[in-house]
């Protein structure tokens, strides 16, 4: 939840603070780095003013929208595992790291923009997306289902090249595909 100061947003304000990210992300993804503010506060439903006084700039809308897609896919770990099996989980949410890498792709543009005025939204990025593989690794590895001798950041490496490799919308078969060739590189037990 957004703060205000120290205190949290009245829950109106956080409706539509969070339509703005959600409208944001797939404007930016769409129209790129030139969509009007105005558009994406219309189709949110707020006048301008709200826009502003949740994100003064372009930038720090775009670098927003973006931290918050992370977020999700990042909480989505623990989720996911109170839903499903670990390996299961593990594989659901691979799958949405693919379509997080699409989103991602779909911003560059914008994204490039906020790095040029001096922001970094990807500055914790690799340790958060490390931090929920480990979390769904280890339920794996409890639970007996996904072999132990793997590391995190491997996983992050394998699941970033499906995603430069198929990583455009009508590449999601194959992505698919090689998403469940990783699993099964997971589920693998070396003999000792």
């Amino acid at each position: 939840m957004a703060t205000t100061g120290t205190r949290p947003l009245r829950a109106d304000a956080q409706r539509n603070r969070d339509r703005l990210l959600d409208v944001a992300v797939r404007a930016f993804s769409d129209g790129g780095p030139d969509v009007t503010l105005d558009a994406i506060a219309k189709e949110a439903g707020v006048g301008i003013g709200t826009l502003y006084r949740h994100f003064p700039t372009r930038e720090a809308l775009v670098e927003a929208a973006y931290r918050n897609e992370l977020a999700r896919l990042c909480d989505a770990a623990d989720e996911l595992l109170d839903m499903q099996r670990p390996d299961a989980a593990l594989r659901t949410w691979m799958d949405r790291f693919v379509d997080y890498m699409t989103t991602k792709r779909g911003m560059a543009e914008a994204l490039r923009a906020v790095i040029a005025s001096g922001g970094n939204p990807f500055a914790q990025s690799r340790d958060r997306l490390l931090a929920a593989i480990t979390t769904l690794l280890a339920a794996g590895w409890d639970a007996g289902s996904v072999r132990s001798d793997v590391a995190p950041a491997d996983v992050l490496a394998s699941l970033s090249g499906v995603s430069l490799a198929a990583g455009e919308p009508e590449q999601r078969a194959q992505a698919g595909r090689l998403l469940d060739l990783i699993m099964d590189g997971l589920r693998y037990r070396p003999v000792a």
